[in-house]
């Protein structure tokens, strides 16, 4: 197997709702799988984006919000052995008794500091035990699991699948590689390899569905009628944005259908994936052609993202997986490494520091957004209508566009986390 296929295909997850929530309640619940007795008391230290992105957004199976009710689920009722799924399985008494703990003031969570790196410590305390559990770099990565002061359970050092150092120093291994590189992986690996991304797109037409049925949707039957009351019209960029932001809504809200996450984003993984399938099904293109540029627009939103961070001030919904799938509309027009390059750098100049205010309906407009920004990226480049390399970030090569895209929102953006959280707090005490 080639190795950017491993590096997909160990990113490529199911998450049901957001995904921070579903990290949030998956850490609170394998702190409980540890403790015996009733709960007395439950404290969640999270970082700045994953305390942002689960602040106001939807639970799945609840009618709740937010990252208190997620640890109080995750407690009660979370399956830990479902990951990113763990409130799978929640019910109307699940929630009953997650609201009476938060009645009780035995919920607490809290800000541990200001960084876009993933950081989650979920403490749970009944009679006779107390369990801690730490998780670092990715949404479900426990490195530590401490019960009443004995470590349990210690990660190692980071391996191949979880580490992905670089080999070029830069901190990913992805960034190893150039953008020619990627494209000519698109087109070269065996399709037999690329089988598994499939899945990705019957998960999210799923949760697309789920979300055209749904009474508590708004934007996806307004998208659906201003497409001709149609899924997929002669409009690609109508479709697009009917199946990219339909899909996303049905997500923020806790619609109980998973994503099919990338760089631990299901509305990354629903902006990588979906306006290529709506260009695919228009278009007549092969299967085999969707497949081979959904695995480029992956890996250049993977590029973009560990530059920026998991979890930054910056939407990467629309900026990373935005330009992923931009260079993936190139792809499936047939077009050049040059013409992906200048959408790259029209891309960097027209979206770079869109804001993320937390996982919220806020993301589907953001996805309207980063849809209209791609296609029109792409048209202008495939009409020799770009910005060039010295203006604004642009890079001499695409390598330093996207790495200069990452750097804005990661050390750029920290001020801006910090003022999106304290508005964030003080909401809150309203």
């Amino acid at each position: 197997m080639h190795r950017l296929t491993q590096l997909i295909k160990n990113d490529m997850k199911p998450a049901l709702g957001v995904t921070e929530p579903g990290a949030i309640a998956f850490a609170a619940a394998r702190a409980r799988k540890y403790t015996k007795g009733p709960v007395e008391r439950v404290l969640v230290a999270m970082n700045s984006g994953m305390y942002k992105n689960a602040f106001t957004c939807g639970i799945p199976n609840s009618s709740q919000v937010g990252n208190v009710f997620a640890a109080a689920l995750g407690v009660v009722a979370g399956d830990c052995e479902k990951g990113l799924e763990a409130l799978a399985d929640v019910t109307p008494a699940d929630n009953e008794a997650a609201g009476k703990l938060i009645e009780e003031g035995r919920v607490k969570v809290k800000l541990s500091g200001i960084t876009s790196e993933i950081f989650i410590e979920a403490t749970v305390a009944t009679p006779s035990h107390t369990c801690t559990v730490t998780i670092k770099e990715n949404h479900t990565n426990v490195v530590r699991i401490v019960v009443n002061d004995r470590v349990e359970f210690e990660a190692q050092p980071a391996g191949e699948e979880a580490g992905m150092q670089a080999q070029s120093g830069d901190g990913h291994e992805i960034h190893g590689y150039t953008l020619a590189r990627l494209v000519e992986y698109a087109r070269t690996v065996p399709l037999s390899e690329l089988a598994f991304i499939r899945e990705a797109y019957k998960v999210n037409m799923e949760l697309l569905e789920e979300g055209l049925s749904s009474s508590r949707t708004t934007f996806a039957p307004y998208l659906k009628e201003v497409n001709g009351g149609e899924i997929f019209s002669k409009d690609e960029l109508k479709t697009a944005q009917l199946l990219c932001n339909g899909a996303i809504e049905a997500r923020v809200i806790g619609l109980d259908k998973p994503a099919m996450s990338i760089t631990g984003s299901g509305a990354h993984g629903i902006i990588a994936t979906m306006p290529l399938y709506g260009v695919y099904r228009i278009r007549g293109l092969s299967e085999e052609k969707l497949l081979r540029a959904t695995a480029l627009s992956y890996l250049v939103c993977m590029y973009i993202k560990e530059y920026s961070g998991r979890l930054s001030a910056f939407c990467g919904c629309a900026i990373a997986a935005g330009t992923g799938m931009a260079c993936a509309l190139v792809f499936l027009r047939d077009g050049t490494l040059a013409q992906m390059t200048h959408t790259i750098n029209n891309m960097a100049s027209g979206i770079t520091g869109m804001i993320c205010d937390g996982g919220n309906q806020g993301c589907a407009m953001k996805g309207i957004v980063a849809v209209d920004a791609a296609f029109r990226a792409v048209d202008l480049a495939m009409h020799d209508t770009y910005i060039s390399a010295v203006h604004g970030i642009n890079g001499k090569t695409p390598e330093q566009t996207m790495r200069q895209m990452g750097l804005i929102a990661s050390p750029g953006m920290v001020g801006t986390e910090k003022t999106i959280v304290e508005i964030f707090e003080e909401k809150r005490k309203e």
